[in-house]
């Protein structure tokens, strides 16, 4: 297993100076972004998919520090009811599936996507109640007549090209738990999975540990991010908030470094659970924490993973 990072968080350096920063941090593997919301600051998919030299260029100065490429990143959100958003997210998704295969990287990341709640939808239509009725029939809709669909095409696309997808629950998309999670990959294919990032389960009221346990193989990629859930305010309000991420004080909960919203025993147990079931790939860190700055927020995070996971130096197993 490796420690690694989500590099868009180092946006203002270049790919190279990102790369040096994961590396002093004694990190061994790195997530990048490749287009839609997480943006292009080191990787544009479209732009560069059949420039061999600039993909060459990637590949060197990855290998050159001893690193890996864990994932290709372009969360979007591809069933959207605004045809020119859907089209722009399908397509840095494309993109970034052939330049992972070019690159020798088997996991690409991204949501489930959520549509409207019809044809003649402007916005996105996320379902979380099943009355009245009319949702369960958007639901069953967005189910049936978009996602399924759209991603059985995605799953023969992406057997072509030798890589997997690894969809990150997150509320706001039709996959937002473990059951959607499951349901995705049973309907359309079993080279859809997970991306497992436990601090939005946390703020849904899920535990991440049996998560796992449910998951299974169905696990391609893992993020390291927490969530503080505030006591009062979530005993105010719930945990459905839609205040500014900004607005901490107020809020029911808010994303964290790891190791700030969940203790250290918390932790050793995601780890050896996800050993337990079978996983060996990159634990990355994404952050997003409010409170801390990008440097402290990361070193603290790379202190503690490295602390809990196999180091590759250590030439012998042991369990967190």
């Amino acid at each position: 297993m490796k420690a690694g990072v989500f590099i868009v968080l180092f946006s203002q350096q270049s790919f190279e100076q990102a790369l040096d920063t994961v590396k002093a941090a004694g990190l061994q593997a790195v997530e990048i972004g490749t287009g839609a919301y997480p943006g292009t600051a080191h990787v544009n998919a479209q732009e560069i998919v059949n420039d061999e030299a600039a993909i060459r260029r990637i590949r060197d100065a990855v290998d050159s520090r001893g690193l890996t490429i864990s994932a290709l990143s372009c969360h979007g959100n591809p069933l959207h009811p605004d045809a020119a958003v859907a089209k722009s997210h399908h397509d840095d998704f494309v993109a970034t599936v052939q330049l992972a295969e070019k690159l020798g990287v088997d996991t690409v990341i991204t949501f489930s996507g959520c549509p409207g709640e019809s044809e003649n939808s402007k916005y996105p239509s996320w379902v979380t109640c099943p009355w009245p009725p009319d949702f369960l029939t958007v639901l069953e809709w967005q189910w049936n007549e978009i996602a399924i669909p759209y991603w059985k095409e995605q799953s023969a696309f992406l057997r072509k090209h030798n890589v997997r997808v690894a969809i990150e629950a997150h509320p706001g998309f039709l996959v937002y738990n473990t059951e959607t999670a499951l349901r995705l990959r049973e309907e359309a294919g079993d080279n859809i999975g997970v991306n497992f990032d436990p601090s939005h389960l946390f703020w849904q009221g899920m535990d991440p540990i049996e998560c796992i346990k449910a998951l299974g193989k169905s696990i391609y990629h893992v993020h390291a991010k927490d969530t503080k859930i505030d006591k009062r305010n979530t005993a105010l309000n719930g945990v459905l908030d839609t205040k500014h991420y900004g607005d901490i004080l107020n809020r029911s909960f808010v994303f964290r470094t790891v190791g700030y919203g969940h203790d250290d025993e918390f932790w050793k147990d995601l780890v050896s659970t996800l050993r337990l079931v079978g996983y060996e790939g990159t634990i990355s860190i994404e952050h997003e924490d409010g409170v801390m700055s990008v440097n402290e927020g990361f070193t603290k995070a790379a202190n503690f993973l490295n602390s809990l996971i196999l180091k590759e130096s250590a030439g012998e197993m042991w369990w967190a």
